[in-house]
């Protein structure tokens, strides 16, 4: 593939733009997608390598120089959740905690390679300690705006790293909307917005895919909001179905919080556009997301693999966050949602017992010490 190559492309209208120029959204200002790209086989892969970095033949450019703290390899463990068989992608195994690191190696790798120097995102936490910590090892300038009712642990991290950090007052939207104003004086490197972050989460799909033997399961759970993993991971199954590696791609699951679940109300009323509902804080802050710019990626994700969504009650949430706990899986809130989703489509007869089932657990309990503290209290 040649620089010359107009990768990046406008789903809404079919425009296009080079790969090689910084761009976060498209001129009239719709999110961008990297055209459809033709996969690889097992043959691709770089065994030598340890990291997601290993499926880089999958990726729309070279990138010369990784930014790569050894991210992807984490492990899928056989287990069960309420006697029902299930396997466990523990996604926490990232070098900063959660999944985003995927994301951010690629992301933050393209700018690099582009010369981008000073950067700011934002994020209800994960997003913005794995955009600091691959910034910091790229050398870049970065600023991380996150909600004030941030888990202080997440925040703590984000500055460990290096990144300024700023509290916005008010919702998950509100830190998005000033981050987007600060956009003209540093590049918005988000991993909500910016094309290449799906690329690097669709090595998930890639992952579990050689985890099962180079086979596809027959159901992958995920909690989302924005949508990267979902998205990411139906990239890699149309790849993976383009070569004629799978016979068929998994069907995808998503779970949402029944405080903020905008893609459960549109994909449960049949229509590819918002639906008016209300929302309420949520424990799983991780996926608090009201307005999610993808909204249209992510049903096509659902529907074209015959997938689904489930709403998990705030207190089913807090409920299977500590019985994961106490069989030694130790995750935050909103990466627990996904078990208690596999436990309700096992109940309504969604998913059998029978099926390969993948549930991804997203981030590390240690970024939410505090909500296990507060269950010990007297």
């Amino acid at each position: 593939m040649t620089s010359a190559e107009y990768l990046l492309v406008n789903p809404r209208d079919g425009s296009r733009f080079d790969i090689n120029q910084p761009m976060w959204r498209a001129p009239c200002g719709a999110p961008l997608m990297v055209a459809a790209l033709p996969g690889i086989t097992r043959s691709a892969i770089d065994q030598s390598e340890r990291s997601l970095w290993r499926y880089r033949k999958a990726f729309p450019i070279e990138l010369e120089n990784p930014i790569s703290l050894g991210e992807g390899c984490t492990p899928l463990i056989k287990s069960s959740f309420r006697g029902y068989p299930c396997l466990f992608k523990l996604e926490w195994f990232s070098p900063t905690g959660s999944f985003k690191d995927r994301g951010a190696s690629v992301m933050i790798s393209l700018l690099h390679q582009q010369g981008v120097k000073k950067i700011v995102e934002d994020s209800s936490g994960n997003g913005g300690a794995a955009i600091a910590a691959y910034g910091a090892m790229a050398g870049m300038d970065v600023a991380i705006l996150v909600p004030e009712q941030t888990q202080p642990e997440k925040i703590v991290q984000v500055r460990a790293y290096g990144a300024e950090v700023i509290l916005v007052p008010g919702s998950r939207e509100a830190a998005a909307a000033a981050a987007i104003g600060m956009a003209g004086k540093r590049f918005y490197a988000s991993h909500n917005w910016h094309p290449m972050f799906l690329q690097g989460t669709k090595t998930l799909g890639y992952e579990i895919w050689e985890d099962l033997g180079f086979r596809a399961p027959d159901n992958i759970i995920i909690p989302g909001a924005a949508g990267s993993n979902i998205i990411g991971c139906h990239i890699a199954f149309k790849e993976l179905l383009a070569t004629g590696a799978i016979k068929s791609p998994p069907r995808i699951f998503l779970s949402q919080p029944s405080n903020c679940a905008p893609v459960h109300a549109s994909f449960q009323a049949g229509v590819d556009v918002p639906v008016a509902v209300a929302a309420a804080p949520t424990i799983a802050e991780g996926t608090a997301i009201r307005e999610p710019i993808r909204l249209a990626e992510m049903l096509a994700a659902l529907r074209d693999t015959n997938g689904g969504t489930v709403a998990v009650s705030e207190q089913t949430i807090v409920d299977t966050t500590m019985e994961l706990a106490r069989q030694g899986i130790y995750v935050e809130p909103t990466s627990a949602q996904a078990a208690a989703a596999f436990d309700q489509l096992i109940m309504t007869e969604q998913i059998s017992e029978e099926n390969v089932t993948v549930v991804v657990l997203t981030g590390s309990g240690l970024k939410a010490t505090s909500f296990y503290a507060s269950g010990f209290d007297d």
